[in-house]
């Protein structure tokens, strides 16, 4: 049966951009759904070009995916670790974890069928191995189990929080403070079926940051988490007024950097092995991307 989606558009943009960030689906499927007057805009359908205006109701008719195969898909994938037991993995910026409506031949999990076969299957067969994941535009580290014992002792450490995990997050204002922290909880935005926001009703959330670089207008960070909220340091520094460069759901519209994804990159993980117990903890350079818009705001 197919239920409804509503969203409360929030900024002036063409409603298949809009809707594509808003629900992580392709530009292409968000035209098809529109020409098949699956979207209404205040009651009425519109065209693909149609421009949102803040506070437009929009309504989604969701359809239920047919049952798929996720096949196995031939892809350069960045292992930095593996062995019998787990797969330490640098994630591309832009790449998806794992299939879901609008992408299910492109993602890690496809990746990784190629790769490997034998992967835990706790989560269903959508999502193989994943332990956690980070977001598309977020590049950088996640482990993936390859069993079920090793995606157990795992998942238990990352509700636990016994996982050390750090990011690099460049963010628009000069923060005054050297160090600090955010801990405010958070909850899904019953505005948008994929926003997050600070609420308290909300699941509690700590997010630990270092400044490391200032610049003329932008602050590059270091952040730990002691929580593992979904968006969490994208949700903090915006509501703190220091939102993310180019984030597309919480940065800020008029910035002279395009919106075209978050500066984000998960360069430190360490934890216990799921087996041996012994600690590791692996390392992702910051990637060309981010290096290149630090070299931009530099030289701005």
């Amino acid at each position: 049966m197919n239920k409804n989606i509503s969203i409360i558009a929030d900024r002036s943009e063409r409603i298949d951009k809009y809707i594509s960030n808003q629900l992580s689906l392709s530009r292409a499927l968000v035209e098809e759904m529109i020409k098949d007057r699956k979207i209404k805009i205040d009651g009425s359908f519109p065209k693909k070009n149609h421009k949102l205006q803040p506070g437009n109701v929009i309504e989604i008719e969701e359809v239920i995916p047919k049952e798929i195969d996720v096949l196995p898909v031939k892809m350069e994938l960045d292992i930095l670790y593996e062995d019998e037991h787990i797969i330490i993995i640098n994630k591309a910026r832009g790449l998806v974890v794992h299939p879901a409506p609008g992408n299910y031949d492109n993602t890690i999990v496809n990746g990784l069928l190629y790769h490997d076969k034998h992967l835990s299957l706790i989560n269903g067969k959508y999502r193989p191995g994943i332990v956690h994941r980070i977001d598309k535009d977020t590049s950088g580290i996640i482990v993936v189990a390859k069993n079920d014992i090793a995606h157990n002792k795992l998942a238990e450490d990352f509700k636990n929080h016994n996982i050390n995990r750090k990011y690099l997050a460049l963010v628009v204002g000069e923060l005054s403070e050297g160090t600090g922290s955010i801990d405010l909880p958070i909850a899904r935005d019953p505005a948008s079926r994929i926003k997050m926001g600070v609420n308290s009703k909300g699941k509690p959330a700590k997010t630990n940051y270092k400044v490391l670089e200032r610049f003329n207008g932008y602050t590059l960070v270091e952040c730990t988490l002691e929580t593992g909220r979904t968006h969490q340091i994208r949700v903090h520094f915006s509501y703190m007024k220091y939102p993310l460069v180019g984030d597309p759901l919480y940065g800020v519209r008029r910035d002279k950097f395009p919106l075209d994804g978050q500066y984000l990159h998960a360069f430190l993980l360490g934890i216990n092995h799921p087996v041996t117990g012994e600690y590791i903890e692996f390392i992702a350079e910051i990637p060309e991307y981010f290096n290149n818009r630090l070299k931009e705001i530099r030289n701005s």
